[in-house]
């Protein structure tokens, strides 16, 4: 894991070099927002550097990192392609970010909309597109309507120019629009910030009638209300002539700050106050096992107002409640957003301690004697797993791995070794490249596992090649490389390289992040030459969960469907730290897979009191289908939304130790299971699916659930009865 550091000094010497940009209280005034244009542009690499310094972040323990190969062959990805003409020159050397949330700007033409709490923003023929959206609910999805309330650009410009992402990290993107005008758009931010670096006029316009437009004297506020009951609010560093139809008459240098004003005087009052300080970045930690530290550089050392959603404030542990504005209040459709004055937030998850094994173990031996024979019946049935899908055979692998834990646990030796050595026989071929129907291969252009199969095919493997699902497929082969790394260590030592280079893909634990000049070291047991993956390619660290959707244009953003194999994922990362006792692995993927399973509990666990979706949603469902950036959807990618013992399953499997945490909440899983039980009566429901009905309704009725799952004839490919059984019997 890794520590936070500040720099004292460093900090002091901010602050003095600041201190006659800081006003009392932050306080809007014409001056304030000239002198923070002035600054700006200069401060923006001193920021940087004094960022650099006052984040340190160093190793646990004293072991120096080994340095491994990348052993899997290398090649170009067809299916994926080049990166567009939207990224920067200087960004196209380096593993790039295949599903971030701002992914549809480089995509395609670069011009569908993408979710940036609060605003939906589209960027198109050079222009940038503000919309604070409404939200249109039925009773199987809620969306967010996109409308261009707002349009901004520089009227010199040429709208066949195109804009370009010139910086990015964990909290924000930066835009480089025609015109020379730079838009940091910052996740959270109640603002959007423009930096117009070279003198150019100003256009705005917007599809609604302008009613009203009301300016302070210095013309460096403008009120601007509209027929469809929006108001928003325009801040300038220098005097901008704005007429009633937005139309501005000269030319324009500096910095221009645009605000939806979700309230009444008080709520201006307080966007007034901190209209002089924006951020420029925002990069997050994993600060210590279970917390997450998020620090935002800024343009001055004034005080910042940005907006938290639901978990953030759950979750905040530092600034204390006292700095929480609930005045400042945007609605978005992962909850109220309020504001939070601090450039520093520290948000601590309950720890989850899982290992290997069951929680509570299995004592009783007529529950062992019944899981002895369900191991010899499974192992029994075993052939050699056939299918080249990376996603199912990966499954597959999972399954075996869990038999011989399974029987490692319950001290079944005879089951234990065969299914050892039917696991090395399975897994060895994908690590030597020699298993025939596909394989994994590394993408030097965009710095990732693909496999053969999706190298031309986009469509293959699920969009493995277009880097769909990738902690889903790597996770289930990391975890079965785990488990046999456990079982046979001189075989984990022997493919110590493949596997962590597995994980690595969804994982980036092991290198120096250097992007806009920023560096973000992560430690682990391992290192690279050079990077190879992106940083933590699934994990969103502003929503805290992860995205499934790659490379691919979609209309509401970035998705995903089955937050448990999410789960699986960071959990198999763990295990495979804990194979190799790399502390730091382990406690980075218990602190994803901890924060990933709030995340799934939030949002995707539909409960009967919730707040955050509205009744008519709430009173059809229990569970989501696939969660979208802009959209909560109760149809899956292979199922309608009356399939509802697959929207359970999928938000289940595969079962592990650490499902325990992510159902623990006995009521919840009750009225779950009561929900979806509503399908078993359906005549074309499969056994496989029923099986994680039962295995739910064995946290609160073990013996019914017992008879349930002993009368089932077909088992889901990752799951088997032994699997089931020492669920049911580990309670």
């Amino acid at each position: 894991m890794t520590v936070l550091h500040e720099e004292n000094g460093d900090k002091q010497e901010e602050e003095e070099e600041g201190k006659e940009e800081k006003t009392e209280g932050g306080c809007f005034c014409a001056e304030n927002m000239q002198k923070a244009y002035r600054g700006a542009v200069s401060r923006l690499k001193a920021i940087r550097k004094a960022y650099r310094r006052s984040v340190r972040i160093r190793p646990l323990g004293k072991r120096m990192p080994s340095l491994l190969p990348q052993p899997f062959p290398t090649t170009e990805n067809v299916a994926a392609g080049q990166p567009t003409k939207f990224w920067s020159p200087s960004l196209r050397q380096l593993p790039l970010p295949t599903n971030t949330a701002w992914l549809n700007f480089v995509l395609d033409e670069g011009s569908v909309p993408e979710y940036l709490h609060p605003y939906l923003i589209q960027v198109e023929n050079g222009a940038l597109n503000l919309c604070y959206p409404n939200r249109i609910v039925d009773s199987s999805f809620i969306i967010q309507a996109f409308v261009p309330n707002l349009t901004i650009r520089g009227s010199s410009s040429n709208p066949m120019r195109n804009h370009c992402v010139t910086s990015f990290d964990d909290l924000s993107v930066t835009l480089e629009l025609p015109g020379h005008i730079t838009a940091p758009l910052v996740r959270g931010c109640p603002y959007v910030t423009f930096i117009f670096k070279e003198s150019v006029v100003p256009a705005f316009s917007t599809i609604h009638a302008v009613l009203d437009l009301k300016s302070n004297e210095t013309r460096t506020k403008h009120k601007i209300s509209m027929n469809n009951g929006q108001t928003w609010l325009m801040y300038s560093s220098e005097s901008l002539c704005l007429s009633a139809s937005l139309a501005v008459e000269h030319e324009f240098k500096g910095v221009l700050r645009v605000a939806y004003l979700n309230g009444n005087d008080e709520t201006e009052s307080i966007l007034d106050r901190f209209s002089s300080t924006y951020p420029l970045e925002g990069h997050a930690v994993i600060s210590a096992p279970f917390e997450i530290t998020y620090r935002w550089a800024k343009n001055n050392p004034g005080d910042l107002i940005m907006l938290s959603l639901p978990m953030h404030r759950e979750l905040m542990t530092f600034p204390d409640c006292q700095c929480i504005c609930s005045s400042l209040s945007y609605n978005s459709i992962d909850g109220e957003m309020q504001g939070v004055v601090s450039d520093a937030w520290v948000m601590r998850e309950d720890p989850v301690a899982v290992g290997w094994h069951s929680l509570k173990g299995i004592a009783d031996e007529d529950r062992r004697r019944e899981i002895f024979d369900a191991l010899n019946q499974d192992i029994a049935q075993w052939n050699a797993i056939t299918t080249d899908s990376t996603y199912f055979h990966g499954k597959a692998l999972a399954r075996l791995a869990r038999i011989a834990l399974i029987a490692e646990e319950v001290k079944c030796l005879d089951v234990l070794q065969m299914a050892t050595d039917f696991l090395k026989s399975s897994v060895t071929p994908w690590m030597e490249g020699n298993f025939g129907g596909n394989a994994l291969l590394y993408d030097s252009t965009w710095g990732g596992l693909i496999s053969q199969n999706g190298l031309n095919n986009p469509g293959a493997d699920f969009g493995l090649g277009v880097y769909n699902d990738h902690h889903y497929h790597m996770g289930y082969f990391c975890y079965a490389g785990a488990v046999l790394a456990k079982l046979d260590p001189a075989w984990g030592t022997a493919y110590k390289a493949h596997l962590y280079t597995i994980a690595e893909d969804f994982m980036t634990m092991n290198h120096h992040i250097k992007q806009n000049n920023s560096v973000l070291p992560q430690s682990s047991g391992i290192a690279r030459k050079s990077p190879l993956f992106p940083r933590f390619r699934n994990f969103d660290f502003w929503v805290l969960h992860s995205w499934a959707g790659g490379l691919t244009e979609f209309l509401d953003g970035r998705n995903q469907e089955s937050t448990s194999e999410a789960v699986n994922a960071y959990y198999s990362a763990s295990l495979l730290g804990r194979a190799f006792k790399d502390n730091c692995l382990v406690d980075m993927g218990l602190t994803l897979a901890a924060f990933e399973i709030r995340a799934a509990q939030t949002l995707w666990h539909v409960h009967r009191n919730s707040s955050l979706y509205e009744s008519v949603f709430v009173s059809r469902n229990r569970m989501l289908g696939v969660l979208w950036a802009n959209k909560r959807d109760t149809g899956l990618w292979f199922a309608p939304p009356e399939w509802k013992e697959c929207r359970l399953g999928i938000q289940l499997l595969p079962i592990v130790p650490i499902t325990e945490f992510l159902f623990k909440d006995l009521d919840f899983v009750k009225d779950l299971v009561e929900w979806a039980s509503t399908s078993l009566s359906r005549p074309d429901v499969k056994d496989e699916w029923k099986g994680f009905i039962y295995a739910l309704q064995a946290l609160y009725a073990p013996n019914e659930a017992l008879n349930n799952v002993t009368a089932l004839r077909e088992h889901d490919d990752g799951n088997s009865l032994s699997n089931l059984l020492w669920w049911v019997h580990s309670r």
